[in-house]
């Protein structure tokens, strides 16, 4: 009996072992779980980390390539406005030219007019002493045979009303 008693009762420390390594081993099995799903929350961290790390470097090589064309775009406006500017420049001074050439070409038509002016006055002044030519000249023969020379005088400004 006492061998049987024994028996029992190491049959009983058994069964008791049996259930806290059962339960040891559950927990166990769970820590295992949870480490493995931590393990594969880290794996899809890294996974996600990397994808980002290339959207981050694709973003970066987008933004050197805009920046890039961004400052080609700056540099042909800065050449638009230089030519631009240049080009206002020369039409300055084609307009300085030309209302020079205005000028100079009211001042030589004043000049003509009082030139007619002093031809006709002459032929009538010859008509009028009485005709020591035979024949009258023209104006346009007074016109081209007149040179001028010297300091060139002020022109005669006709005021004629309508």
């Amino acid at each position: 009996e006492v061998e049987v008693d024994e028996l029992q009762r190491l049959l009983a420390g058994m069964e008791k072992e049996h259930r806290s390594l059962l339960l040891k081993m559950k927990e166990g099995e769970e820590e295992l779980a949870r480490l493995r799903s931590v393990e594969g929350d880290k794996l899809a961290e890294q996974d996600r980390s990397a994808q980002l790390e290339k959207e981050v470097a694709m973003l970066r090589e987008k933004i050197h390539h805009l920046d890039d064309m961004l400052k080609s775009q700056q540099r042909k406006v800065r050449q638009m406005i230089e030519q631009l500017q240049n080009s206002k420049t020369v039409i300055q001074a084609k307009d300085a030219v030309i209302q020079e050439l205005k000028e100079r070409v009211a001042y030589l038509e004043a000049e003509n007019l009082e030139m007619h002016d002093r031809i006709e006055h002459l032929i009538e002044k010859q008509v009028s002493r009485g005709g020591h030519s035979s024949r009258v000249r023209s104006k346009s023969e007074y016109v081209s045979s007149k040179r001028l020379t010297g300091p060139k005088p002020l022109p005669l400004i006709r005021v004629v009303e309508t």
